[in-house]
């Protein structure tokens, strides 16, 4: 009697435990999203602490420590979009784990901007805006602030619904409309940006054809020979040799700013020197690493996999090199103009600055990497190591084609453009064969046309998103950097 009541508790008890645990398992799911924004935001809580500590807390100074933040918001959103094009097409090629290629990228990014990031940064963003046309330093201190601040909200809003969009541009956008709020349609230099504009569509289109024209010589030369292995001992040490003098000339003309300036011609001569030197030394290796490979595809991808990785690690270190000024250019131009009370055109950027910058990157690439990196990787068009390979060399080639051009492009459309590249090349290619295979069939078995163009290679979805990114980039970042800085200055002055 005094058991049976009992029964019914124990029964209720357990119960009720289990849905404890239930929602402690429901919490600890639905808070996991919320881990990444957590710790970015504690990354910027210290970047503005650790410019007080540096700087003291004095009341000027708290510009200064307001925009440290915002510049370790921007580096974060730059390591979130912008470095998946370095390391998109090697996870998507498999030949590099998500973590792995978080882990290198992180390293090689923050190696690049501390060991050979620009030291001199112009603070209006390769002259953007007349300085002189600019009222006061209080005035070009709040335009470079709003700068800073819509172009880290674009990158991030862009980042968001998964386009890889050019943090240089949205850098640009941001001084341009700051600019124009501050100073007149007048203050801004239409030439440059005409350039810039232009550089929309040269840099994708560049990259495009050259990794292209990469993957057509790869799949003719190597791909479709009856000895696929003996022509991959000819021909890849070549190509590891055009990647290596490519690399050598773009880090010598981009990354190598801080220790010694460089001529173009001085570059490409350092660059056919590595190239040699890389061939002689990966041409025995390769025969040796191909001994006792079968005669097949899976065996071309163990070939380039090695090489794919290398050029995905010396991108990063290249884009961190040029491209953390991006983050911290405007950041550098308020604390000169607030410690010497002059508006600059070119300043020395601190080292804790940089420090800033290069941890930014790193942090945001852990925090919110993937997605763009699988945006980049496998998204777009299915890459296998060949064909990310040919992307990783089309972005290192065509920086050296625009810089002798003197074009102004970005690293980003040049990388995206050659994935798609390489997708619609492939597209291409699967038409051109399935036409000759169907006029050597039975006309019962001959692909229609309609199947043919249901046979896409590149996602036109994502064509379309990433297109209409980059077209409004520039106007975006300059709208929102014009509201931006109205409203500052409504509030502090």
């Amino acid at each position: 009697m005094s058991d049976a009541p009992q029964r019914p508790q124990w029964k209720t008890l357990d119960r009720d435990l289990n849905r404890i645990s239930q929602l402690e398992l429901a919490t600890s799911y639905v808070s996991r999203p919320l881990v990444a924004p957590g710790i970015a935001l504690v990354f910027i809580a210290l970047a503005g602490v650790g410019a007080a500590v540096f700087l003291g807390s004095a009341p000027s100074n708290f510009v200064v420590i307001a925009a440290a933040a915002f510049g370790a918001y921007m580096a974060l959103n730059i390591g979130a979009n912008d470095v998946a094009n370095n390391m998109g097409p090697a996870v998507g090629a498999n030949a590099l784990t998500m973590g792995g290629a978080i882990v290198i990228a992180a390293l090689a990014e923050s190696a690049g901007a501390l060991l050979a990031g620009g030291d001199v940064v112009s603070t209006i963003s390769k002259g953007i805006i007349d300085p002189a046309g600019v009222a006061s330093s209080e005035v070009f201190i709040w335009a470079m602030m709003a700068a800073l601040i819509s172009s880290a909200l674009w990158v991030n809003l862009a980042t968001w619904i998964g386009a890889p969009v050019s943090t240089t541009h949205s850098v640009v956008g941001g001084v341009m409309g700051a600019g124009i709020a501050a100073a007149g349609f007048g203050a801004v230099n239409w030439p440059t940006m005409s350039k810039i504009a232009a550089s929309w569509v040269i840099s994708p289109v560049l990259g495009g054809l050259i990794a292209a024209g990469f993957l057509a010589f790869i799949k003719a030369k190597i791909i479709y020979q009856d000895d696929k292995i003996a022509a991959a001992r000819r021909w890849v040490p070549v190509l590891v040799g055009i990647m290596a003098g490519a690399f050598a000339s773009y880090l010598a003309l981009k990354g190598l700013k801080r220790i010694i300036k460089i001529d173009l011609e001085i570059a490409l001569l350092i660059g056919a020197a590595v190239g040699g030197l890389s061939y002689v030394v990966t041409a025995p290796l390769i025969k040796r690493q191909s001994e006792g490979m079968e005669n097949r595809n899976k065996s071309l991808k163990v070939l380039f996999s090695i090489p794919l990785v290398i050029s995905a690690a010396l991108l990063s270190f290249a884009h961190g090199a040029n491209d953390v000024a991006n983050a911290v250019g405007p950041l550098a131009a308020i604390v000169h103009t607030t410690e010497f009370g002059d508006i600059a055109s070119k300043v020395a950027i601190p080292t804790w600055v940089m420090v800033i910058g290069a941890f930014g990157i790193s942090f945001g690439l852990f925090l919110f990497g993937p997605k763009l990196i699988r945006m980049v990787g496998s998204q777009i068009t299915k890459l296998n190591p060949m064909r990310a390979y040919c992307v990783s060399l089309s972005a290192a080639i065509t920086v050296i084609v625009a810089s002798w051009l003197g074009l102004p492009v970005s690293s980003t459309h040049i990388a995206v453009g050659a994935v798609f590249g390489v997708g619609f090349f492939r597209e291409w290619h699967m038409e051109r064969r399935l036409k000759r295979s169907s006029a050597t069939r039975p006309e019962t078995k001959r692909i229609a046309p309609e199947e043919r163009r249901r046979r896409k290679l590149v996602r036109r979805s994502h064509f379309m998103t990433i297109a209409a990114a980059w077209v409004i980039t520039v106007p975006a970042a300059a709208l929102l950097s014009g509201c931006v800085f109205l409203a500052l200055t409504a509030i502090t002055m």
